[in-house]
């Protein structure tokens, strides 16, 4: 297997300073402040739970924590933006000062960003890929944070109704070369941008399989690319285990030969278990490889 150009060292910018890339594959912890999120059924909807939850996450091992509040499991429907700041930024503001991870704000309004921006976070992950707000690209400029783009087909109230496509790799490919030209283009450093395929997000099985399989050719864009398939439905699919909070080691599976596969960045729920797997992962995959 060839090393993806995706692991070369290399940096994030954020607004403080800048998040080291490199043949160690970097840990994204998930921290839903939602009542309704299909991984953890508002486990930690309260403040305090989710704080507790961050900072748990962050001592196993996440060099990022990515507070949301808003569902974007596959029949949700949207948050007012009010609503959502409520949620998240007491969280962001108290994981910024609590710990050393960096904090992730997954939301695609330029409002919510911006606010999360001045609480504490550094990277904008916005599932839209600049589609759901006008002035989120401008909003990322501005505030020079670093800025996830993904590809989704749809909205999340309808992207799983009957996903289709030509080729599913080349489609989301060129969707992603697209959006981070037009966040090039609103004055986003090109070193501020990570790719993100939208895995579930309006994919079938045999969507999400391919594009997991090429990681590294998405990798080819230049950008570094992050991966989260975290207890999500195919996995379930694969393994038969029909509920998420029974898909550790599918999720473990899937994000490790991510990593081998160029993805720089894995989202994840269960930090400690990936840490010591990607561990493995990333030891064998740094061994220079021999051809005949």
């Amino acid at each position: 297997m060839n090393r993806p150009v995706s692991k070369q060292a290399r940096k994030i910018l954020l607004p403080a300073d800048g998040l080291e890339l490199g043949p160690r594959t970097l840990i994204m912890g998930v921290v839903n402040v939602t009542p309704d999120s299909f991984s953890d059924g508002g486990l930690f909807y309260e403040e305090a739970q989710a704080v507790e939850q961050g900072l748990a996450l962050a001592e196993a091992g996440a060099d990022i924590l990515d507070v949301g509040g808003e569902s974007t499991r596959p029949g949700s429907e949207p948050t007012p933006a009010n609503e959502e700041m409520d949620r998240v930024l007491p969280v962001i503001e108290a994981l910024a000062r609590h710990c050393s991870a960096v904090i992730s704000v997954d939301t695609y309004k330029a409002q919510v960003a911006r606010a999360a921006v001045e609480a504490g976070a550094q990277i904008i992950n916005d599932i839209t890929s600049l589609g759901g707000d006008p002035d989120m690209a401008r909003t990322a400029a501005q505030t020079k944070a670093g800025l996830v783009l993904m590809h989704m087909k749809g909205e999340p109230r309808t992207m799983q109704a009957d996903p289709t496509y030509g080729d599913v790799v080349a489609e989301v490919r060129d969707f992603l070369a697209q959006r981070a030209g037009k966040a090039l283009e609103a004055g986003v450093a090109p070193e501020a941008i990570v790719l993100d395929p939208g895995i579930g997000f309006g994919k079938t099985l045999e969507h999400n399989l391919a594009l997991i399989r090429n990681l590294g050719y998405l990798a080819r864009l230049g950008h570094p690319v992050l991966l989260g398939a975290s207890r999500k439905s195919f996995i379930g699919a694969l393994t038969g285990r029909p509920t998420p909070g029974e898909r550790l080691w599918g999720s473990v599976g899937v994000h490790v030969l991510g990593a081998a596969l160029g993805a720089d960045i894995v989202r994840v729920h269960d930090v400690a278990h990936l840490k010591e797997a990607l561990a493995v992962c990333d030891a064998v995959m740094a061994q220079e490889e021999h051809h005949d």
